[in-house]
């Protein structure tokens, strides 16, 4: 009965290694699960790891990332009802695919500034720097891979997707604005059920520089959408009374 969410990347052979998110203070002190996946495309063991999702057949990584959600239900860490994905940038492709391709494992999603029409991304300034991780149209293997796992094109009509929340930056220099706008409006006419809502900002991007009055408020957002979603009743927590010296009122 735990709410339980599944972090991932798996992008670029990055690892996913410990460190330290404020923010998830308050989601575990709601009885909330925290799951970061090392899926392929990441570098977690080595080369072999990354290049087993990247071109042609960056699906994988989504069937890593539905089989590590699938896991957390078979195991009864949660339930299908009280799960949801989450990742950013090469990892809100992970979240948009796993979610179209895998609609029926989890009840929400977050995608943060993520790709969603991978067959236009190299199109974009950034563009030409993804092809090696996504694939070129120009090579016809490497398309057929890429349409393959194309978010976008994925997205059927009348089916039922989870709730989503998708974050954007008008200026975000890496992932362009319209990748959020597209896999939004084609997800909203497919006409799922549950909503399918969209974050924008406009004075920052892809969350680098990003002032920490906006962090938070992004934080918050993300927070309540997910309580909502998975049905978390927020509780406050009593706090400890700091032991030492009181500090006199001004």
């Amino acid at each position: 009965s735990a709410p339980a969410l599944l972090y991932g990347y798996g992008s670029y052979g990055s690892s996913e290694q410990p460190y330290f998110k404020p923010r998830l203070k308050l989601w575990l002190e709601q009885g909330g699960i925290y799951v970061d996946a090392s899926v392929r495309g990441g570098g977690e063991y080595g080369e072999a790891w990354h290049a087993a999702a990247r071109l042609g057949t960056k699906k994988v990584s989504m069937d890593d990332f539905a089989a590590c959600a699938r896991y957390l239900v078979e195991k009864r860490y949660t339930s299908k009802e009280k799960l949801a994905i989450e990742g950013g940038s090469a990892g809100g492709l992970l979240v948009y695919g796993t979610l179209v391709h895998y609609p029926e494992i989890m009840q929400a999603a977050v995608a943060h500034v993520g790709y969603g029409d991978v067959l236009r991304t190299e199109l974009a300034p950034n563009g030409e720097f993804n092809t090696t991780e996504f694939g070129t149209v120009k090579d016809s293997t490497q398309f057929l891979g890429m349409y393959g796992y194309s978010p976008y094109h994925h997205v059927k009509d009348g089916a039922r997707y989870p709730s989503i929340l998708a974050l954007t930056g008008v200026n975000d220099p890496r992932v362009p604005a319209w990748e959020t706008f597209k896999m939004v409006a084609r997800l909203q006419a497919s006409g799922s059920r549950n909503p399918v809502l969209m974050r924008v900002t406009y004075d920052f991007g892809h969350g680098i520089g990003t002032a920490l009055s906006e962090r938070d408020q992004q934080t918050a957002d993300v927070l309540m959408f997910l309580f909502d979603r998975l049905g978390v009743k927020y509780q406050p927590v009593p706090r400890e009374p700091r032991s030492g010296k009181s500090v006199p009122s001004l």
